[in-house]
């Protein structure tokens, strides 16, 4: 059998993986993406094709690299159609906002790895994890173009999506690793991208419609003013939904799409549940989707697997030249991601949490009746405010969601107080196992106060 040895083996030539391996590679070590689908097919990945942030994205692949692929940057806000309460909201949506051509980018952030210097083998199915006596991760087992191959390297990052089977083969034994992943925390996803024969009126919005039960949502993002990636998630804690023929139902009941023209079809799982405690481990470590860099009440991936690969680039880099891969000198890894994201993306999953307990017309009544930008803060930052005024306006125009409301302000503090826990995050290992358990008290008040079942 044949064995390659690099400095560090990335699985997966997504986002994270791009990120991760150009990282590595402009500081000269030798890397390698390996890839389950072929080079033409690389970079074809299900995704709602939105964009947020691209304009602050990590300098390891060139912002003008990315560009090619954006095809609609009118976007500016969100439209959140509520049928429940027969209005539509105009939602403002923070920061730098556009519609890609995510197949097109795919190739951008291969090629613009590739420019600095990674390996890529595609049609490569990796089938196991290797380890030494101690636990350290050394490499990975695969099937190249049908020939085995065994990858040896001082570092693996796992980049390889939902699920990761990687995660299957890693003994994590004595690790901080975090192994409490299941079904239930993760999406279902199917979109298509079609083509109307006249102008859609809402191309300058990112179109989002409430389905009939309150863990789900339609989409509709404007890739152009005629091309749609029209979508449908829920998350896999509820009772299966048919998502193929729900989209197309209600793609039937919008006149806007008679006459349309399907032209790609894929689906996926995607995590919508707090980053990982922990994704390192001796040896390897977790990025993207692999490790729960999800907006878990958008789906929104791209940014978090953007950063999460720049820091394990660069903590990768270093343990190599340290000639230490300890889960305690890849642990600044988990420090960087929590600092940047993780807290308010663990904030966010608590509303995530609510949305599985609470009535999907008291809920679609509530969201109806808060302001749009207060809205917006809760969906994207984790928390919001409100002044005594708006509080009065919410009031009255909510009358009768008033203990939907109350529910909702419980677990608001709830979250803040969450998003306060994880500016503590520990800084070595040692310190995991105490602010696990705090972290975990507060989440028993979150359940307690929603009456949701224990998500973890």
């Amino acid at each position: 059998m044949d064995i390659d040895e690099y400095d560090v083996v990335v699985a997966g030539a997504g986002t994270a993986g791009c990120y991760a391996a150009a990282t590595i590679a402009n500081e000269g070590l030798d890397v390698v993406i390996v890839e389950r689908k072929d080079a033409e097919e690389a970079g074809h990945i299900a995704c709602g094709d939105a964009l947020k942030g691209a304009d602050a994205f990590p300098e390891a692949i060139p912002k003008d690299r990315l560009e090619p692929a954006f095809t609609n940057t009118g976007v500016d806000h969100g439209r959140f159609e509520i049928p429940q309460e027969d209005t539509v909201l105009e939602i403002p949506v923070p920061g730098e906002l556009a519609v890609i051509d995510r197949w097109e980018y795919g190739r951008q952030i291969i090629a613009a790895a590739e420019e600095a210097g990674v390996e890529f083998h595609y049609d490569t199915v990796i089938n196991d994890v290797v380890q030494d006596e101690t636990g350290r991760v050394t490499g990975l087992r695969a099937v190249r173009k049908g020939d085995p191959v065994t990858y040896a390297a001082d570092v693996v990052i796992d980049g390889a999506g939902s699920l990761s089977l990687l995660q299957d083969k890693v003994d994590f034994e004595g690790t901080t690793f975090d192994t409490n992943v299941r079904y239930s925390q993760f999406c279902s996803a199917y979109r298509e991208v079609v083509e109307v024969p006249e102008p859609v009126e809402w191309d300058d919005a990112l179109v989002f419609k409430a389905t009939d039960r309150a863990a789900g949502y339609l989409w509709y993002f404007p890739r152009t003013a005629t091309e749609i990636n029209a979508g449908l998630g829920f998350q896999m804690n509820e009772e299966p939904m048919q998502l193929v023929e729900s989209l197309k139902k209600d793609l039937r009941d919008r006149p806007e799409f008679e006459g349309a023209e399907v032209t790609d079809k894929l689906g996926a799982a995607l995590p919508t549940r707090r980053p990982y405690d922990s994704a390192v481990a001796p040896g390897y470590m977790a990025v993207g989707d692999a490790a729960g860099h999800v907006n878990p009440t958008t789906g929104g991936g791209i940014a978090g697997a953007a950063y999460a690969g720049k820091y394990a680039g660069e903590q990768a880099v270093k343990a190599v030249s340290d000639g230490d891969v300890s889960e305690e000198n890849l642990w600044r890894y988990n420090t960087r991601v929590m600092d940047h994201f993780g807290g308010r993306y663990a904030g966010l999953d608590v509303y995530n949490v609510l949305s599985t307990a609470v009535d999907v017309d008291d809920l679609m009544g509530l969201l109806a009746s808060l302001p749009g930008e207060k809205l917006a803060e809760a969906l994207y930052e984790g928390s919001t405010s409100m002044s005594f005024g708006l509080k009065v306006k919410a009031a009255v125009k909510s009358f009768g969601y008033w203990g939907t409301i109350r529910n909702f302000y419980q677990t608001k503090s709830l979250a803040d107080e969450l998003i306060g826990h994880y500016d503590e995050y520990p800084t070595s290992p040692a310190a995991m196992a105490n602010w696990t358990r705090e972290r975990d008290g507060i989440m028993d008040r979150v359940y307690e106060t929603t009456g949701a079942d224990a998500k973890y």
